[in-house]
């Protein structure tokens, strides 16, 4: 009798599940991208892909608009393929910025001023039309540095976000309240609609002992480590809005590993936003661009653990 837990076990074929790292408005580099995994992934799988985009679509690069309407496409273009839009950090202050998200009941934006408030000089927060009562991200992301250099030495452009050439591409002036009109509705609804966490059961990951089923978390920067993974997920898929500064979203250190009470059942957890290409076990961070105009946007394959890059060269 057939082991159920076995890899071997398994006899359907596994869904094609696609990771797409940050994108931070390079619609060329998306649109190669794409056309590459069409290249590498049979048609048939391709066609009834589970996509997971990891979030952080705008800021950096020149053309978030494009990008925006891409994505926005996509569902229509290709109607038997499932489509998850994960927020980034970046996306979460694009979207605190055009007002689209969602006042919690009880709790002033206001009030998540306070606990960042010894840095809205330096980092030049946003006070422009609209800002009285402005999710703190928002602000941040809108605003104009007085130091150009953070405690790393990374030049900032113009933000925080380096969010100017998101404004450009809708064709307004970085920190423009214009901006506000200027982004069309279609698109505050894609922002206002993107999730903060995704699971999906029975994701298959191919490695020296076959093809072994796992749950997968997809996330934006990761789960926090000493910290209930239920309570995290549910605050996730609530999507919080009452803390100014979102961990899953934006930290660093202290989500890069698999928190180690989902070690106890097969998990993958996959994120972007560390400007790293990482992939550790079942810990798979794919953001090898970082937003930087010289490094590929890339993605991951499962089951087939196949990195695809932006940049790749395949003959049809």
């Amino acid at each position: 009798m057939a082991d159920p837990n076995s890899t071997s076990s398994i006899t359907a074929k596994p869904r094609v599940v696609i990771c797409i790292g940050d994108i931070h408005g390079y619609f060329a580099k998306l649109q190669n991208l794409w056309s590459n995994l069409q290249t590498v992934i049979n048609p048939e799988d391709f066609s009834s892909a589970l996509v997971i985009f990891l979030g952080d679509y705008c800021d950096r690069g020149p053309d978030t608009k494009k990008v925006v309407d891409f994505l926005i496409d996509l569902p229509l273009a290709y109607p038997n393929q499932k489509h998850v839009f994960l927020s980034g950090n970046h996306d979460l202050a694009f979207a605190a910025f055009l007002g689209v998200l969602p006042e919690p009941d009880g709790v002033s934006f206001k009030e998540g001023w306070k606990e960042y408030e010894q840095n809205e000089e330096r980092e030049g927060w946003y006070k422009g039309l609209g800002y009285e009562n402005m999710f703190l991200q928002g602000r941040m992301w809108a605003g104009t540095v007085k130091v150009r250099f953070d405690v790393k030495g990374t030049e900032y452009k113009v933000s925080v976000y380096d969010a100017g050439p998101t404004f450009e591409s809708y064709g307004v002036p970085h920190g423009s309240a214009d901006l506000m009109q200027a982004v069309p509705d279609e698109h505050k609804k894609f922002l206002a609609d993107m999730v903060w966490v995704h699971e999906e059961e029975n994701v298959c990951i191919q490695n020296e002992g076959g093809v072994k089923p796992c749950k997968l978390i997809a996330v934006h920067a990761g789960l926090e480590n000493g910290k209930n993974i239920e309570e995290q997920l549910k605050l996730l898929k609530a999507k919080d809005i009452r803390v100014p500064k979102v961990e899953a979203l934006s930290g660093r250190k202290n989500v890069w590993d698999i928190p180690k009470e989902l070690t106890e059942k097969p998990t993958i957890v996959v994120s972007g936003h560390h400007g790293k290409l990482h992939i550790e076990g079942l810990r798979l961070i794919i953001d090898e661009g970082g937003g930087l105009e010289n490094n590929p946007v890339a993605a991951i394959v499962l089951p087939s653990m196949k990195l695809v890059r932006d940049t790749d060269k395949f003959t049809k």
